[in-house]
C-alpha cells in the first residue's frame, strides 16, 4: 500500500475510533476497538515519562502527535512543544510544531542544577559563575560572572537571541 494510502486509511480509522476536543485535549472512544474500552470513556493512558499514549492497532503513539494529525491532517514535521510544559495537556492552543533545539528550550532547570537557573552553573576554578548554551546540541559558552544575576541574565540574553517565543529561562 502506497504511503499516502496509508496515511489515509489511518486517519479514517482514527476518525471512526476517537472524538478529540481541541479546548479539553481528551480523546474519547466512539467506537471500541478493543474489550474493556467503553464507549464515551477517556482514551489513552499516561507513561512514565508524563506523556498521554494511545493504542490504535496495537501500536503505541504520542497523544500530542494524534492531536497534530487530527486537526492539521497531517503527521508532524519534527516535534510537538507542549507549551505550558504539561506532557499531558493536549489542548490544541498548548500545542505547536518545534525543532529538538526548541522543545529543549522550553524545558525548566534540571532538579540537579545547583544555582537554580538554567544555565549558570558555579565555576570552582574561575571561581565565578558561568553561563552556557545550547543551540543545535553544541554547547557554546556566554561568559564568567561575578554574580548569579548576571550570569542568568547573559542566559536569559542568549535563550531570547537563539530561541525566541521557545526560549525560557526559569
Amino acid at each position: 500500500m502506497a504511503k499516502a494510502a496509508k496515511h489515509a486509511a489511518f486517519f479514517n480509522r482514527l476518525r471512526e475510533l476517537f472524538s478529540y476536543d481541541p479546548d479539553t485535549g481528551v480523546f474519547r472512544y466512539i467506537k471500541s476497538p478493543y474489550r474493556g474500552h467503553l464507549v464515551g470513556s477517556v482514551a489513552g493512558t499516561k507513561t512514565l515519562s508524563g506523556y498521554s499514549k494511545i493504542v490504535i492497532g496495537g501500536r503505541e503513539y504520542r497523544a500530542h502527535r494524534i492531536a497534530w494529525l487530527w486537526m492539521t491532517g497531517a503527521w508532524p514535521k519534527g516535534e510537538i512543544d507542549n507549551i505550558n510544559l504539561d506532557k499531558s495537556d493536549n489542548r490544541w492552543c498548548n500545542l505547536r510544531l518545534a525543532t529538538g533545539s526548541q522543545n529543549t528550550a522550553n524545558t525548566r532547570a534540571k532538579p540537579f542544577n545547583k544555582s537554580g537557573v538554567k544555565g549558570v552553573c558555579w565555576h570552582k576554578l574561575a571561581r565565578k559563575w558561568r553561563a552556557t548554551i545550547t543551540v543545535n546540541r553544541k554547547q557554546h559558552h556566554l561568559g564568567f560572572f561575578c554574580t548569579l544575576e548576571s550570569a542568568a541574565a547573559a542566559y536569559a540574553a542568549a535563550a531570547e537571541q537563539h530561541f525566541g517565543e521557545f526560549a525560557r529561562v526559569e
